[in-house]
């Protein structure tokens, strides 16, 4: 087997619209067209894509509450942390802080799944 390049990332949500807030509004990921029937979202992020997919009964609950970094999670480049973090904040997000000294930091999405993002010089 050879494994020629990563596609996507499943995030279960329970409440589509309020997902769609968060990852289009507030992450600002490029939505994208789906042909699939049942309840979900796309979003475009260089070569991988998000797919959020609902259901109804899902519970983050997370494993390790002291430090997020140790739960399933979304890992996101940013340009500037300290803007992403004023960003978030100002749109009512918890962040926690690495816990590990380098320039990250670990948000929620509305149903409690573990978004990080590092501080990283944009690619060429």
């Amino acid at each position: 087997m050879k494994i020629t390049h990563y596609l996507h990332t499943a995030v279960l949500v329970s409440d589509l619209e309020r997902a769609e807030r968060f990852y289009g509004e507030v992450l600002g990921l490029a939505k994208i067209n789906r042909t699939l029937k049942y309840p979900g979202a796309w979003y475009q992020l260089g070569a991988v894509q998000v797919h959020l997919i609902v259901d109804t009964a899902f519970d983050s609950s997370l494993q390790n509450a002291e430090k997020w970094g140790r739960n399933p999670h979304l890992a996101l480049a940013v340009e500037n942390l300290e803007a992403a973090k004023a960003h978030l904040t100002a749109h009512g997000y918890p962040l926690q802080l690495s816990a590990s000294g380098r320039a990250a930091l670990f948000t929620q999405d509305p149903d409690g799944n573990v978004i990080e993002l590092t501080e990283m010089a944009p690619e060429t």
